[in-house]
């Protein structure tokens, strides 16, 4: 549980999402495809939470992976979801807003 409030909230290592651009990242929307459609980032994939396992053909597994949502808790959901499947450079850059910031610096 701990983890998880880690994930939320920040806490722990800082991520470079600028950096990770650079090298390529996918960006994952895990919102329902309305939410999507009021807003994303440029050049993301929507692929809903609750569908995430069906689609990984989607997500390459040799490029980091970013997930986001609305706030934070669906994608830190799917970044687990993702590493469990094997991918092994996964972040949760939280909320689909702020990580937009965060990716144009």
């Amino acid at each position: 549980m701990f983890g998880v409030l880690k994930e939320l909230f920040g806490i722990g290592p800082k991520v470079d999402f600028a950096d990770l651009m650079n090298r390529k990242a996918q960006i994952i929307d895990v919102r329902s495809p309305g939410e999507y459609a009021s807003g994303h980032i440029t050049g993301s994939i929507n692929i809903p939470l609750d569908s995430l396992g069906k689609h990984l053909s989607k997500i390459k597994k040799d490029s980091p992976v970013i997930t986001c949502c609305a706030s934070g808790a669906r994608s830190a959901s799917a970044k687990r979801l993702l590493i469990s499947q094997g991918y092994a450079e996964v972040h949760n850059g939280g909320g689909w807003a702020g990580l937009q910031s965060k990716i144009n610096r």
